[in-house]
């Protein structure tokens, strides 16, 4: 399998976005529960704990030697905005529904571009990870995402 990547750089005033976008043949509220609940995120990210009201632990089981991540939440609006912090990452998922269907994007807020090609196809490979874990399919491989697709998040940097 070779998956069409499908990321976007938008100029902001701090820096860049990267964001990227599925949707979802579900409710909002649904798909809210698939990125917020620790039982459900397992299935495509990692289990997480809460380590007081605004901070989390994250078990990336899907990375080599399953790391706990620290997270701090900087914004848990239900069901449509959940925004973290990790260790200089800063992340934000945006959900819109329209009829039956959500779209879901993820925005990565970066002061510049270093890593790019390989930030791009990380979140491409757990955004299809959340789809197939909701669909009961088989989860992706990594390695179809990586480094196949590096060269197109690198074409995305200004020249």
């Amino acid at each position: 399998m070779s998956p069409t990547p499908s990321g976007s750089l938008r100029t902001t005033d701090t820096g860049i976005d990267l964001e990227i976008t599925r949707v979802i043949a579900a409710t909002r509220e649904d798909v809210w529960a698939s990125l917020t609940e620790s039982d459900r995120t397992a299935l495509w990210f990692g289990p997480w704990e809460r380590v007081s009201d605004n901070d989390i632990r994250a078990r990336m089981v899907f990375e080599e030697g399953s790391p706990w991540m620290d997270m701090h939440v900087e914004a848990c609006e239900s069901p449509r905005r959940l925004a973290v912090t990790s260790d200089g990452w800063d992340l934000e998922s945006v959900l819109a529904e329209d009829g039956d269907r959500t779209t879901v994007t993820l925005i990565q807020h970066m002061h510049d571009a270093e890593g790019l090609g390989e930030i791009g196809p990380g979140w491409e490979y757990y955004l299809d990870m959340l789809i197939a874990s909701r669909d009961g399919l088989t989860l992706p491989n990594f390695d179809d995402y990586y480094p196949s697709q590096q060269e197109y998040y690198s074409s995305l940097l200004p020249r």
